[in-house]
């Protein structure tokens, strides 16, 4: 094919198509009217002989040549305006930037509501298009596919492609309702493994940390309930005669805390870490490299 008669924008409106699978929020995305991306769609269609998007009461349908296409096109895209923005400077407290972070379930609540308030003091011109992710390894896929320039979670499997920094971390506590039977004493081993369990498993994995910690011991806790959320647990938790080990930072963050009895672990665990994760090839980018410092800079730990 000769790159010669191929216009870029056509590439931008394939991308945009491929995000939205609609005509008219494709437009929206990119600034164009219906009329035009319809247009833009007919000439593509023309283009690379094939129907790219079909129609269905879902919404457009990529055909198998649409998604042979959508990721190295994406990716020649990122890296294009990558190259053309370069070298230009970024000033926050004018610009008008979109950036899109993914948040996995806890820094949604931690981490979100920190940063919208301090960019509305110092960049109140930026526009956050929030994502979530569940499994760590979504973060990856994400920041592959362009569907993400920051990543907030638990550390990714490592890559070297992905690059990642430290913000913060995590202690756990057993949690349980105020009135349980077992909050009138002091938690030792014994009684934390007669308790029936709660675990949070994003992952729908039933053997968590905890687990992995109790059997170094040699012992084994019942598990009666798994949850995929962890801001799901405290409202259970806070009706019930389950016991659960939550991230400490979870249960003011729940609303809950009134209604709860937090003690101490009859053994020990690490915290865990958070990271922010982001591609390589947005490291040196100035409005991308200007995101990271302010995330880094919040006062999470307040």
């Amino acid at each position: 094919m000769d790159l010669h008669g191929i216009d870029l924008n056509l590439l931008v409106a394939f991308d945009a198509l491929m995000k939205e699978r609609s005509v008219t929020r494709a437009g929206i995305r990119i600034g164009r009217t219906q009329p035009a991306m319809s247009a833009a769609l007919s000439r593509l269609r023309g283009l690379l002989n094939d129907e790219l998007f079909i129609r269905s009461p879902a919404g457009l349908q990529p055909t198998p040549r649409a998604l042979d296409l959508a990721e190295p096109l994406g990716h020649a895209l990122a890296e294009i305006q990558r190259t053309l923005e370069f070298t230009q400077t970024f000033d926050p407290t004018t610009s008008t930037a979109t950036f899109s972070i993914a948040l996995s379930d806890h820094p949604t609540f931690k981490v979100l509501p920190v940063l919208l308030d301090a960019l509305r003091q110092k960049a109140p011109g930026i526009t956050l298009r929030i994502g979530n992710f569940t499994a760590r390894d979504d973060a990856i896929t994400l920041l592959d596919a362009g569907e993400a320039d920051l990543t907030i979670g638990v550390p990714p499997s490592e890559t070297g492609r992905i690059l990642t920094q430290p913000l913060f971390s995590e202690n756990f506590v057993c949690v349980m309702r105020r009135d349980h039977p077992a909050a009138k004493a002091p938690l030792d081993l014994p009684a934390f493994l007669s308790l029936s369990h709660l675990l949070v498993s994003p992952e729908n994995d039933r053997f968590g940390l905890v687990d992995a910690a109790l059997a170094k011991m040699g012992h084994k806790r019942r598990l009666a309930v798994t949850l995929p959320t962890m801001y799901a647990a405290p409202l259970v938790i806070a009706r019930s005669d389950l016991i659960a080990t939550l991230m400490a930072g979870v249960i003011p963050a729940s609303g809950q805390a009134d209604a709860l009895a937090i003690r101490s672990l009859p053994f020990d665990l690490d915290p865990i870490g958070f990271t922010m994760s982001w591609h390589r090839r947005n490291d040196v980018h100035p409005a991308q490299r200007w995101l990271r410092d302010f995330v880094a800079g919040l006062p999470l730990d307040e």
